[in-house]
């Protein structure tokens, strides 16, 4: 399987691009005249269109692995989740699914610091380590989910702003938020770095207040003076029963509830390999993303839950009938019930900043996913090209369009169809770690057979792996074909719901095999003892050295430095 053309870079700064024929020659790359005379007289540089920059900073891709996914699923959605199952199947889903989802995370942190490639998407690793049916499928589905995600959280963050009654259309809120968005993401990926940074770190420092404020409320601290422990798991109970009674209840209680959870964990590790490709110094950074990763799904997500549970009861009316934004929020329902007043609209800025951000954020990795596609010939190669300051413009602007179905959600009838649609990326998050467990398992036989040695994974090789692994792959599965098991009662069959909840799986399965019909020369998995695990290896090692050799400046001579400066 011929790997794409690579373009190695250092701390920014292009050096002169590798092709695929040097690569394979073992040939060093030669300056050329006319890419220079290119570069400047085109805001395209024509020798090495296939080519970001490293402008991701650890600052930047600590904060974005903490809050950058962080939109309206931890803030809004986790309120019916609450309402549906009762706090203990609330807290017990969430803490499962961190565990698998951290699971994923170790498998994918391992692949891409061995390995981290300007376009080294998960798409990418599935085409080089598996197959290219494979790495074809999951490219598409990745385009799609996140592509459909960005007019999902412009949505919300347009009817958030009505929780303050303005008396304005909501495609005016749209319209205001589509276009910073698309042009944030045209702008070079250091000023996406910077603002996921403040926008992540507001959103980190959001939930850590209201986790404080739950952890006063529960001693009594509250303007009431009423302490509430844990009451509200006596009454109206830790657990609740769904569509039938008693213990059968209770179970598809937690069912429903584990599977209503999934939203804001879904695509939150592949998150990580995206910005491996754009950060600086990936091999040091990458670990120390996934390790700040590890705590926010500890923090946020489990104690969030947890602190959701102390103060908002699971019968509360305003989770289901609220409607969206800070009205169904259990944070404001819980802060409202404790008599403090005026903080559910801070909430409410917040929460509209939350779902920009993720916005933002998911555009981000739609274009990437499109620019990587192009790169291995999954997609048009005009996606694969870039500015001179490494922006995939194209793929950017392809992306973009999807933004506009956003306006699909101004009327009732179309915001039906819109519904659909976004289920279908239900399904594709299970089918993204179904995929990501597969190509951990096939990277690491690989690894075993070709005698990799040991030191190359002393930072990110995790000791839950290959068998974390194994068991993912086994739970996502399950929990793929019970994703939408509900609508098979009778008193909820409905032909929609059946639809929404399980068109995704055989859609992405004919795409596949779409594929693999083009293709039927390709073995159906590469041999481990065949998988490429060399093809820019030399080139990853001599910019880690380099990276190397740069001295490290401490924070305070930064501080020193900077107000000399001054």
């Amino acid at each position: 399987m011929p790997p794409s053309a690579i373009l190695m870079e250092e701390y920014g700064q292009p050096e002169s691009p590798t092709t695929k024929a040097e690569l394979q020659d073992g040939k060093p790359p030669k300056p050329s005249s006319a890419s220079t005379k290119a570069e400047e007289s085109s805001e395209f540089d024509q020798a090495a269109p296939h080519t970001t920059k490293r402008g991701l900073s650890s600052r930047h891709a600590q904060f974005i692995a903490l809050g950058g996914a962080i939109g309206t699923g931890l803030f809004v959605s986790s309120g019916k989740t609450l309402a549906t199952g009762g706090p203990a199947f609330l807290v017990g889903s969430y803490a499962l699914l961190a565990a698998l989802v951290y699971c994923v995370l170790t498998g994918l942190t391992e692949i891409s610091t061995y390995l981290p490639l300007p376009g080294g998407t998960v798409n990418y690793y599935g085409r080089r380590y598996v197959s290219p049916s494979l790495g074809f499928m999951m490219g598409w589905l990745y385009f799609y989910s996140f592509a459909i995600f960005v007019p999902f959280e412009l949505t919300a963050s347009a009817l958030v702003i009505n929780y303050w009654g303005p008396n304005v259309n909501n495609a005016v809120w749209i319209t205001i938020m589509l276009v910073l968005v698309v042009l944030l993401n045209l702008l070079p990926v250091k000023f996406y770095g910077e603002t996921e940074f403040w926008f992540a770190s507001l959103k980190v420092i959001t939930i850590i207040g209201l986790m404080i404020l739950s952890f006063v409320l529960f001693w009594g601290g509250g303007p009431n003076h009423q302490r509430l422990g844990f009451w509200y798991w006596q009454n109206p109970g830790a657990v609740k029963t769904y569509i039938v009674g008693g213990d059968a209840g209770r179970f598809v209680a937690g069912l429903a509830t584990l599977i209503s959870s999934v939203l804001p964990f879904t695509f939150t590790p592949e998150m990580v390999v995206v910005t491996a490709g754009e950060m600086v110094n990936p091999r040091r950074n990458i670990p120390r993303v996934a390790r700040n990763f590890f705590w926010r799904l500890i923090v946020f997500y489990i104690g969030g839950m947890i602190a959701i549970s102390v103060i908002c009861p699971s019968d509360a009316s305003a989770l289901t009938t609220g409607g969206k934004g800070a009205g169904s929020s259990p944070w404001v329902y819980g802060i409202r019930n404790a008599g403090i007043h005026g903080l559910d609209s801070v909430i409410n800025a917040v929460i509209i900043t939350a779902a920009w951000s993720s916005g933002n954020s998911f555009l981000y990795l739609a274009s990437r996913s499109l620019y990587s596609m192009a790169l291995e010939g999954d997609a048009p190669a005009i996606f694969g090209r870039c500015t001179k300051s490494g922006v995939p413009v194209y793929a950017v602007g392809a992306s973009s369009l999807f933004t506009l179905l956003a306006y699909m959600n101004v009327n009732s009838s179309a915001a039906d169809v819109f519904n659909w649609l976004l289920n279908l990326v239900n399904t594709g998050g299970f089918i993204s770690w179904i995929c990501c467990s597969i190509i951990y398992i096939r990277f690491r036989k690989a690894c075993d057979l070709q005698g990799m040695p040991e030191h190359r994974f002393k930072n990110s090789r995790s000791v839950l792996q290959p068998y974390a692994s194994w068991f993912t792959l086994f739970m996502f599965s399950l929990l793929c074909l019970l994703n939408g098991f509900t609508v098979f009662f009778p008193s909820q069959w409905s032909v929609a719901d059946f639809m929404s909840a399980y068109i995704g799986l055989p859609l992405f399965v004919v795409i596949y095999f779409v594929h693999r019909g083009f293709h039927m020369a390709d073995p159906w998995v590469i041999p481990g003892e065949l998988v490429d695990l060399q093809t820019g290896l030399a080139e990853m090692d001599a910019e880690e050295e380099a990276f190397e050799k740069i001295p490290r400046v401490g924070w305070i001579k930064r501080l020193r430095n900077l107000v000399r400066r001054q």
